[in-house]
C-alpha cells in the first residue's frame, strides 16, 4: 500500500493530503484504489476505525479531513459550510474582475454534468486572482457552499474553466491534470473547540506559468 500524505493526526481526526486521480470513497466500479480504502487500512493496523466527512472529486487534489468515531463525523459535517475551505486553481483565460463572488443555482442532469440554471441548489463561490500569463490565470479560491462540481461548473460558466477539464470544456491540459487543489482548511476541532488550520500547498506545475507569483 502506498504511505498516506498525514498532514494532522490525534485520537479523534485524521487529515491527509489526496493525490489526483484518486476516489475519495468508492463507486459500484472501483471500491479498493480509494483514499477512504488507504485510510482504512492505515488505521485498522491501529484498532481504529474511520468516518468520511467530506470528499473531493478524483482528478482534485488536496485536504481531505476524516473522523475517528460516527459522533465526531456528525459534529464536523453540522458545522461544515462554517469552516473555511480554500482551492488554488489554474484557470483558462483571464477573469471578469480581479475578485469576486459568484452566486448560481447548480442542477445535474442524468449525465452526472452539472450546470448552471435558474432552479436548484444555491451556490456561493468566492474568486481572487493571484497572477496571470497570456492564457491561463492563477486564482485563490474559497467556497461557502458544498454543492458537486461547485467550482468546475461556476468558473466554466463565466467563461474560466478550469485547466484539463474535459467535463466542463476546457482546451488547454497544461497540468496534464485537472488545475484544482483543496489548499486550505480552518475548522474547530470537535473535541477540544480549538480553531485549528491546515495548509497543502498546490503542486509546483501549477506556479510553472506564472512568474511573478511566489507561493509562501
Amino acid at each position: 500500500m502506498k504511505k498516506l500524505n498525514i498532514i494532522y493526526e490525534d485520537k479523534e481526526i485524521l487529515v491527509v493530503n489526496k493525490p489526483s486521480k484518486l476516489l475519495t470513497v468508492g463507486t459500484d466500479k472501483e471500491r479498493e484504489r480509494t483514499l477512504y480504502h488507504e485510510v482504512r487500512e492505515y488505521l485498522h493496523k491501529k484498532n481504529q476505525k474511520v468516518f468520511v466527512v467530506h470528499r473531493l472529486d478524483k482528478d482534485t487534489s488536496g485536504i481531505v479531513l476524516f473522523a475517528k468515531n460516527p459522533r465526531l463525523k456528525e459534529l464536523l459535517q453540522r458545522d461544515w459550510l462554517r469552516y473555511t475551505r480554500e482551492y488554488r486553481a489554474v484557470v483558462e483565460g483571464k477573469l471578469p474582475k480581479i475578485k469576486d463572488t459568484l452566486r448560481f443555482y447548480l442542477q445535474e442532469d442524468k449525465n452526472h454534468h452539472v450546470y448552471v440554471s435558474d432552479k436548484g441548489l444555491s451556490s456561493v463561490t468566492e474568486y481572487e486572482v493571484l497572477d496571470t500569463n497570456k492564457t491561463q490565470s492563477l486564482i485563490s479560491v474559497r467556497i461557502k457552499t458544498g454543492r458537486k462540481n461547485q467550482i468546475r461548473a461556476s468558473l466554466a460558466y463565466i467563461g474560466n474553466p478550469i485547466v484539463g477539464d474535459k467535463k466542463y470544456d476546457a482546451k488547454i491540459n497544461s497540468l496534464s491534470r485537472l488545475g484544482l487543489h483543496a489548499s486550505r482548511l480552518v475548522i474547530k476541532h470537535p473535541v477540544t473547540n480549538k480553531e485549528m488550520t491546515f495548509v497543502s500547498k498546490a503542486p509546483k506545475v501549477f506556479y510553472l506559468g506564472f512568474k511573478d507569483y511566489n507561493e509562501e
